[in-house]
């Protein structure tokens, strides 16, 4: 796959996840753990803003360099939710427990893909 359609399949995700921390934010503002100190809700939109910016500038050429550093250090970053996701739905039907842990490995393919497209991509000048 080339850098171009990585940097728009990445890019076109997270604009997508990121529109929808605010159009339905309930799920989202559900798995922030308990134990970081701020309001879910709050969490939930600033994740989404994320998102959206770094979907955008991974579309851009000029940006997509910085915006794939960002994109592999917020797959970091949610990371403990989707953790939190399996501790909190281990009572959940099989078919929910298994997304959720399905969940787990994909965050690698993803921070891998944006480590890709932050290397192969020039710097701007």
């Amino acid at each position: 796959m080339t850098t171009e359609r990585l940097a728009r399949g990445l890019g076109g995700m997270l604009l997508t996840i990121g529109t929808l921390h605010f159009a339905a934010p309930k799920p989202f503002d559900e798995i922030i753990p308990k134990e970081i100190p701020a309001d879910p809700r709050t969490l939930t939109y600033a994740s989404g803003v994320a998102e959206v910016a770094i979907g955008a500038g991974l579309l851009a050429p000029r940006t997509r360099r910085p915006a794939a550093a960002l994109a592999a250090a917020l797959f970091v970053a949610v990371y403990p939710a989707n953790i939190n996701m399996v501790r909190l739905w281990k009572d959940k039907p099989a078919g929910m427990k298994a997304v959720a842990i399905g969940r787990l490995p994909l965050q690698f393919p993803m921070i891998w893909a944006a480590v890709k497209v932050f290397r192969s991509t020039p710097q701007s000048r």
